[in-house]
């Protein structure tokens, strides 16, 4: 099977989106039912994917277009040049790694579609006016014309099928792959970390992710001495809207020192903060899959974390679950207070979740897709007709 793996975004660090696709290629390739994967992506993206993907492969193709980066260009190609790609390489699936502009029966081909989560509808203060209505158009055409959608949670399952009731049989659940494939390793502006005690907070600059409240649960920490003074807090993630918000509430505290902003980390880098913080500290209001929650359960790290279904969902038994209140900071620190005296939960995830098994699983998907595909484009293809044509020309 010939797939086609559509990447093209526009950060040039790594996000959830994109260490998506980069684990989905890994995923695909330790499957025998994958003949060729063509990974396309921006020419800005070349340095980020090339380390992200890490394999040397002969059926892995890396294609990487030199587009502007403004995002009417990237949204132009989606719609006009990625299925002429797909024609000339005469793939049989295209995957779509988020939601991106789908042109009306475009493709030679079966579409699939990675959907993470719906935040242009439910958060649309992360995007902006403009950008969230984009985002909403986007989702609700492309949704209607690829054939299948691999939902990556049950959460975001549930609540694809509340807000589209009639498309829900296009979804299956294909979780993230959760694994470290590199040993840990500090370097570079982690340097500074050593000798430190830490908080790890694992989140992009969006509403959702309340970084200003973590910050504010380390403040009250340090303020009750549950902390030593020397502790560190330390967030990895993009930038993004809230970024001015979260370097205010840094000024505030008067915690310039001791609150640290990384983004851009390797796999190598982060699994060394997995498994050197003291705790992973994930207050998010909304999530669509969790996956620093599933990445620090195993690294053995202590997680406390919001009490929303999708860290449940990869936390099970393992994490200190925290309900929301009118006074969040207290119930916070009081979370982090149990945690730190107990006993790490040394917890294996669910091999379900290994790259050979979500290889597997998305194989047995596409299959199936392709088929389903193929069969209902049969059922409308125009009828050969039996006889003769014009001066004795059959029909064809």
């Amino acid at each position: 099977m010939n797939v086609v793996i559509a990447a093209m975004s526009a950060p040039t660090h790594m996000n959830g989106v994109s260490r998506h696709a980069a684990n989905l290629a890994r995923a695909l390739l330790s499957t025998k039912a994958i003949s060729e994967i063509h990974f396309v992506a921006g020419a800005w993206q070349k340095e980020m994917f090339r380390g992200a993907l890490g394999v040397c492969d002969p059926r892995l193709h890396s294609h990487w277009i030199p587009l502007r980066e403004a995002n009417l260009s990237r949204l132009f190609w989606y719609y006009r040049e990625l299925p002429c790609i797909a024609a000339q390489l005469e793939a049989d699936i295209v995957h779509l790694t988020f939601p991106a502009p789908t042109a009306v029966a475009a493709y030679p081909c079966a579409t699939v579609l990675s959907l993470h989560d719906l935040y242009p509808f439910d958060i649309p203060c992360n995007f902006g006016r403009l950008k969230s209505a984009v985002a909403r158009h986007t989702i609700f055409q492309c949704v209607r014309r690829v054939d299948a959608i691999a939902c990556v949670s049950s959460v975001t399952q549930m609540e694809f099928a509340r807000r589209f009731p009639t498309l829900t049989h296009k979804t299956q659940v294909i979780h993230n792959v959760v694994e470290f494939r590199v040993p840990a390793s500090i370097s570079g502006r982690l340097e500074t970390l050593k000798g430190y005690r830490f908080i790890l907070c694992v989140a992009q600059h969006r509403s959702n992710k309340n970084i200003p409240l973590a910050i504010r649960v380390f403040e009250r920490l340090l303020g009750k001495r549950i902390l030593p003074a020397e502790t560190r807090l330390v967030v990895v993630g993009i930038p993004g809207p809230e970024t001015r918000n979260i370097e205010e509430e840094i000024r505030n505290a008067r915690l310039s020192r001791k609150v640290l902003l990384f983004s851009g980390l390797s796999d190598a880098e982060m699994r060394w903060c997995y498994e050197n913080c003291l705790i992973l500290l994930a207050p998010s209001s909304m999530e669509g899959f969790g996956l620093p929650v599933a990445e620090a359960i195993l690294a053995g790290a202590r997680v406390v974390c919001s009490d929303i279904p999708a860290f449940r969902e990869v936390g099970g038994e393992a994490c200190h679950y925290v309900p929301w209140t009118h006074d969040p900071v207290e119930i916070y620190v009081g979370a982090i207070r149990d945690a730190l005296g107990a006993t790490p939960y040394r917890c294996v995830l669910s091999l379900q979740l290994a790259a050979a098994s979500i290889g597997e699983r998305y194989a047995s998907f596409y299959g199936d897709v392709a088929c389903a595909t193929f069969a209902r484009r049969e059922r409308f293809r125009e009828p050969v007709r039996v006889g003769s044509g014009p001066a004795g020309i059959p029909w064809k």
